[in-house]
């Protein structure tokens, strides 16, 4: 295997680790053992675990934004919202490590940043402001659409972290159809 696909094993690994035990919980041993390497071979790729977890991160970040883009292209308005909506569903059901690793990014970040360290969220920050900046303009650069479709997203995020099952009547607000986005499925 080639140094760049044991990076993308990295980063993989990264992710699903880093979602279930956050920055400090996670240790560069387990990521290490779940790609199948050696750790001092882990920082041939990555210089430090912060590395890691900016790597698991921002791929987190761009797949959402695939995500969000590949379900709207060919779409305007209204659909293109509904699509976004269905397809960041699908994403968060389908694989709980990328809602996840959302969590603890931010919560990272925020401890880090408690802590000073603000230079630690900048990629986060970056990414974060391509998919407003992708989002916004599929939804017809409308700042009140493209608000309210990342502030139910991240509800949508909270209430998922927090294990609340699909017919919970927590969900209930998610079923206006004037809403953009609904409960999970599942």
């Amino acid at each position: 295997m080639s140094a760049e696909d044991r990076r993308e094993s990295v980063v993989r690994a990264a992710i699903t680790e880093f979602a279930r035990g956050g920055y400090h919980g996670t240790s560069t041993e387990a990521i290490a053992k779940r790609v199948g390497v050696s750790q001092p071979y882990l920082f041939r790729l990555f210089p430090n675990k912060q590395a890691m977890f900016l790597a698991a991160s921002e791929r987190c970040l761009v797949e959402t934004r695939k995500v969000f883009m590949e379900a709207a292209e060919g779409l305007e308005g209204e659909e293109a919202l509904h699509a976004m909506a269905a397809a960041y569903q699908r994403l968060i059901v389908d694989d709980a490590d990328k809602l996840l690793m959302q969590m603890q990014m931010y919560a990272a970040i925020a401890a880090a940043e408690a802590s000073g360290d603000r230079e630690f969220g900048e990629s986060v920050r970056r990414g974060w402001v391509r998919m407003w900046d992708e989002v916004h303009l599929v939804l017809g650069a409308d700042q009140n659409e493209t608000t309210t479709f990342l502030a139910y997203g991240m509800l949508i995020n909270t209430l998922a972290s927090l294990g609340f099952p699909a017919d919970h009547r927590i969900w209930s607000g998610f079923y206006d159809s004037s809403k953009p986005v609904g409960p999970p499925a599942g």
